[in-house]
């Protein structure tokens, strides 16, 4: 058995795009627009990581979507916890569960998909702003 791809239901493709390649840094390996069945299929992963794809599926007439928390979430490790928790902060991600320890935070997507984020290694020293931020929301 392989582990291929995890499928996430998107309302708006063009702000998950944004969202998971622009903000969290997964670049697309590949996008099928599939005319006949009215659905786009878009493949993303981390960089230099095709084994751990996500597959964004975005159907084109509006279906309403629940928050995702049936789902858990997805979980990829940083390199810096502040620094991606600033950089999608300053881009609008809110950062509903903030790396308070300097190991964990997470972030929703424009539908509301939980992201869990981890520090690579050991937890980083705790500093503020985000040893004293409150939770926001669910994550």
């Amino acid at each position: 058995m392989k582990y291929l791809h995890t499928m996430v239901r998107v309302s708006d493709l063009d702000a998950s795009l944004a969202f998971y390649c622009d903000h969290l840094g997964l670049e697309q390996l590949g996008r099928y627009d599939i005319e006949d069945g009215r659905f786009s299929l878009v493949f993303l992963a981390p960089p230099g990581q095709p084994e751990a794809q996500i597959e964004l599926t975005h159907n084109w007439d509006p279906e309403p979507l629940d928050e995702g928390r049936n789902f858990g979430h997805l979980a990829y490790q940083v390199d810096n916890i502040y620094e991606t928790c600033e950089k999608l902060a300053a881009a609008g991600v809110v950062i509903n569960r903030p790396p308070r320890d300097g190991r964990m935070a997470f972030v929703r997507s424009p539908d509301n998909v939980s992201v869990e984020l981890l520090q690579a290694g050991e937890a980083l020293a705790p500093c503020e702003p985000w040893a004293s931020m409150e939770n926001i929301g669910k994550w």
